[in-house]
């Protein structure tokens, strides 16, 4: 599962690492920091995907996020310690649930041996559907719900970044050789594509690279640095 930022990248370089075979799943679910989906592209070219495949499930319909819905802003500021605590407006309700479902059936169509997706629940901004109970929850139903888990055996979902943090990912990715410049990681870019440097996504990423002591080479909007 690639969604162009850093943690999704990071779990193909991983992958890859582990002798896999790679095929990416991208979703275009109408997510205002639609950049991301280019860098998906071309992260996926960079790593070795065999397969790129983009998705469009409409959740601006649903809505209820801050990165669905127009009406709900973006939240900013200035330092990673103002981020609140709590399930911050930027969860989109249900999505990795979603996401993981559509990569279940397609990872059933093509015989594939596992799922890859780059979940945290150390360095992240406080979504439900990024816990470790969760993704057990999903394992489990993967197995109870798909002819290959009934017949066969299920297919494995694998989060290897789940007990990282942050600096950690940037690391074990730069010794991968993960090009970081090619991701995107900003819930509120310019039209450029350049990051905003103050969301939640902004200010974990930036601080992380700076705790990794890896330069960081994300492309910032005028007056950010």
């Amino acid at each position: 599962m690639l969604s162009g930022g850093l943690d999704s990248a990071t779990c193909l370089a991983i992958a890859r690492d582990d002798g896999f075979r790679c095929r990416t799943l991208a979703i275009d679910y109408g997510q205002r920091h639609r950049h991301e989906l280019d860098a998906a592209e071309a992260v996926a070219a960079a790593g070795g995907s065999e397969d790129h495949l983009v998705v469009r499930v409409d959740l601006r319909a649903i809505g209820g996020s801050a990165l669905t819905d127009d009406g709900i802003d973006v939240p900013r500021h200035e330092r990673v310690e103002e981020i609140g605590g709590g399930i911050p407006v930027t969860y989109v309700p249900a999505r990795n649930l979603i996401f993981l479902s559509l990569a279940l059936a397609k990872a059933e169509a093509v015989g594939a041996a596992a799922i890859s997706l780059g979940v945290n629940a150390i360095d992240y901004s406080g979504y439900p559907d990024c816990r470790p109970a969760f993704v057990e929850s999903f394992r489990r139903t993967a197995g109870l719900a798909t002819r290959v888990g009934v017949e066969e055996r299920p297919v494995e979902i694998r989060t290897p970044l789940v007990e990282m943090t942050k600096p950690e990912i940037i690391r074990r990715g730069a010794d991968l050789g993960v090009d970081y410049g090619l991701t995107h990681s900003c819930y509120a870019p310019d039209d450029l594509g350049r990051a905003c440097g103050r969301c939640d996504s902004c200010l974990l990423r930036r601080a992380g690279f700076e705790r990794a002591g890896v330069p960081d080479p994300t492309r910032y909007a005028p007056g950010v640095m």
